[in-house]
């Protein structure tokens, strides 16, 4: 019986597969306002194109989002406090947000969002990240 050497090597764990690895990116978000409605994330690949939409219920001021089955890669994500359940982040007439928001990497906010290079962060295994939303 003739036993391929690549797959002896990675039985024995000697040759890992990383570009087959299927990672977890938790995302705890803390400091909401309020019990309120839900947060809506968005997380885009480098290619700005989105990977993933979720929306999660809020307990003790935080909620926590899980996303699975993701590659290695860079991503980023975006997110909002949705308070009054309508979907949307709403904003003033001169378009301030009246609900809490943020970005990956937690960036300083000074006018309009922040550039795609200040959100985007390496994944390479299973992570969490931490967010704090910005209120105005």
């Amino acid at each position: 019986m003739k036993i391929n050497r690549f797959y002896i090597l990675f039985v024995f764990g000697i040759l890992p597969l990383t570009g087959f690895s299927q990672l977890t990116l938790s995302i705890e978000i803390s400091e909401l306002k309020s019990n309120e409605g839900q947060v809506h994330l968005e997380l885009s690949n480098e290619d700005e194109k989105q990977v993933a939409g979720v929306s999660e219920s809020i307990s003790d001021h935080r909620c926590v989002i899980h996303i699975k089955d993701l590659k290695p890669g860079k991503y980023s994500f975006k997110y909002f406090h949705d308070a009054n359940g309508n979907k949307e982040l709403d904003t003033s007439w001169l378009g301030i947000p009246k609900e809490g928001f943020g970005f990956s990497n937690n960036p300083g906010i000074s006018f309009g969002p922040p550039s795609s290079e200040k959100i985007l962060f390496e994944l390479k295994e299973s992570t969490v990240i931490k967010c704090i939303p910005k209120y105005f």
